[in-house]
């Protein structure tokens, strides 16, 4: 695979694009406003922050919680940046510089940084890789570091990282300590210190934790056999996709085929065989991660918020690596469904699993004893905007005659964005109700007149797309990367109008999925809906979508938030007392109104059934007690 413009495609930052819409930018703000400091009340009341005061002798005490919570800090403080990034505000600057001041006073005078070794075990550091995550808090430091600097400018958190990561290179070499993190994360880290400091040393060092994978038998952590060798996906959801996205990082770098063949191995194997429609991934609780192909429950999927983070931080890097539609698909597909529906719309309660079918005991919580989720959502928000646009380099490779560079339209929201393209500085403006609906004013306000190629996704679920620039009709058909390509030379103020026709889509599984078998999923748009109990009388898993059944788009404006819901005609599987009786006539199901709500906001209105796929007949739908009061119970007493 190769990208058009022969080249990986470059983002344009986030901080280059502001959201103007109903989606997002509500959503960015409830990050900043509430989420965020949820999460720093939550580190402070727990004691993450706490054990840096301790290990800096600030305090007394001892450490509180569990060996890897340095990583949470971090990973609020890399939230905190962005927001920063994307808002000045001089008490969070403030709150910032004195948290980082006692993370500084924590590091031993080696560069070292971890406070549960620095607390509890001072004599077993790097001995216990596999388990105890010394390298994964490292690499968590080093993109708050990053994330920091970048924001503002000040070098208070990057010299720490710095000097962590030099400790780190003097330890871990061939010659030296060999071995690789039981929880991947400071491979990507590394190349994002790397290339904040240019220092090559940590590039090199990431490379270097890569190949060294695959002397053990730990499949858990993808260690059983070397990167450019595996085939699958397999163990830990989240250690593996953030694998992945070190692994996108380094073969971006170095043009590594090897590389690039594992990462399209595993996203076919991924993508084909272990996913869910949502873009949840890792069914399994008992190794947070995967089983076999096809084997994707419903009600007991885990599915965890951090594995669908990975999941969209990996897309997103096949995205720029490739330039194919199927990558930024996925990351749209994961954004708007498996990872959103992982924070509550008041922004103060979380999942930490996923699952597909509920009968009302999953319910968000404030927190948790192990907080990655929490703390994740936090730093992944404020970046989306940095998702939505790329640019590209003019290169031969394109198969023009002319050399061209490109700008790539990859997320579509309402906004506005500024992008430098070889020396045109280009405004972007968004006009669009999207994901409510398709219909897209794409305004272009180049510095000047200047040639380039604008690249409009038109995405895989969007069937008669419509395109039209300068209210002139262009064909809509996309290329072999899935993008429609329009070239010319633009102006200030052309206007592209792109309708994606939004139609609600049932989703049928793939036969092997015994779970999903006779049901269907309901999507429409990039959204992936569910039933839920608030909707339909209390409950849901005796309910059926017959496939005649017409399925009608309306929007609620005053339901969660405003939202696009699916209605038709149903039926509610007659309940019936089995109690005194091995046979009896078929009883008459009752017809049923079923609204489907986006599987996203799920849980926000009180706890109850819920199920995203739906039995397409009565008689795969659950049969619940007659009212007369008789139970399973009884029948089997």
């Amino acid at each position: 695979m190769s990208s058009l413009a022969g080249t990986p495609l470059t983002a344009v930052p986030f901080t280059a694009v502001k959201f103007t819409d109903r989606f997002w930018a509500p959503r960015l703000e409830i990050n900043r406003t509430v989420t965020l400091p949820c999460n720093f009340k939550a580190c402070e009341e727990t004691g993450r922050i706490g054990n840096f005061e301790v290990a800096a002798g600030l305090k007394p005490g001892e450490f509180q919680g569990i060996y890897f919570n340095d990583s949470d800090v971090y990973k609020v403080i890399e939230g905190a940046a962005y927001t920063l990034a994307l808002r000045p505000d001089s008490k969070l600057d403030a709150t910032l510089d004195g948290l980082i001041a006692k993370i500084a006073a924590a590091q031993q005078p080696d560069g070292y940084l971890n406070t549960y070794f620095t607390l509890v075990e001072p004599d077993k550091r790097w001995t216990d890789l596999p388990v105890k995550h010394e390298l994964y808090c490292a690499g968590h430091l080093f993109e708050a570091a990053v994330a920091h600097y970048q924001a503002t400018g000040k070098r208070n958190l990057l010299d720490v990282a710095i000097r962590l990561a030099d400790h780190i290179d003097g330890v871990f070499g061939d010659d030296r300590l060999v071995g690789v993190p039981g929880h991947e994360e400071i491979e990507l880290a590394l190349v994002k210190l790397a290339e904040a400091t240019a220092e090559e040393r940590y590039f090199k060092l990431a490379q270097w934790f890569i190949d060294r994978r695959g002397q053990s038998d730990r499949e858990y952590c993808q260690d059983h056999i070397p990167v450019r060798d595996q085939t699958e996906v397999v163990g830990h959801a989240v250690r593996a996709m953030y694998l992945y996205c070190g692994v996108a990082d380094v073969a971006r770098r170095t043009a590594d085929e090897a590389l690039r063949a594992m990462l399209d191995r595993v996203w076919r194997d991924l993508t084909r065989r272990k996913l869910y429609v949502t873009g949840g991934l890792g069914p399994s609780a008992h190794n947070e991660g995967f089983t076999s192909a096809y084997d994707l429950p419903n009600e007991t999927a885990y599915a965890e918020t951090c594995a669908a983070i990975g999941l969209a931080l990996w897309s997103h890097r096949l995205a720029l690596l490739y330039g194919r539609r199927e990558y930024a698909d996925m990351l749209e597909q994961v954004l708007y469904n498996g990872l959103l529906s992982g924070v509550s719309l008041s922004g103060d309660r979380f999942f930490y699993i996923n699952p597909l079918a509920s009968r009302g005991e999953q319910h968000r919580r404030p927190w948790f004893d192990c907080a990655c989720c929490p703390t994740n959502v936090v730093r992944f928000l404020p970046q989306v905007g940095g998702m939505m646009y790329a640019t590209s380099p003019a290169s031969e490779a394109t198969g023009q005659a002319e050399a061209c560079p490109g700008l790539w339209v990859n997320l579509y929201a309402a906004s506005e964005a500024a992008v430098k393209l070889e020396g045109v500085d280009v405004g972007l403006i968004q006009e669009t109700d999207y994901p409510g609906f398709g219909a897209i004013r794409l305004i272009v306000n180049p510095s000047r007149a200047a040639t380039f190629d604008l690249h409009l996704r038109i995405p895989a679920w969007c069937e008669g797309a419509m395109a039209k620039v300068n209210d002139e009709s262009v064909d809509p058909t996309p290329d072999a990367t899935g993008y429609l390509r329009l070239r010319r030379e633009w102006r200030k103020g052309d206007t592209i109008r792109l309708n994606l026709p939004m139609t609600p889509q049932r989703i049928a599984a793939n036969p092997n999925v015994t779970a999903d078998v006779g049901r269907v999923a309901l999507r429409r748009g990039p959204l992936v809906y569910c039933l839920e109990a608030a909707d339909h009388g209390g409950s849901v898993r005796d309910l059926a979508l017959p496939r005649d059944a017409l399925l009608e788009a309306r929007m609620e404006t005053g339901l969660l938030g405003g939202v696009v819901v699916l209605r038709a005609r149903g039926l509610r599987r007659a309940p019936t007392d089995w109690a005194e009786t091995l046979y009896r006539p078929v009883g008459a199901d009752a017809p049923a109104s079923l609204t489907a709500v986006p599987y996203l906001a799920w849980d926000n209105r009180g706890p109850g059934e819920m199920v995203v796929w739906i039995p397409e007949t009565p008689a795969l739908a659950e049969l619940r007690p007659a009212p007369s009061g008789a139970s399973e119970g009884k029948a089997n007493s």
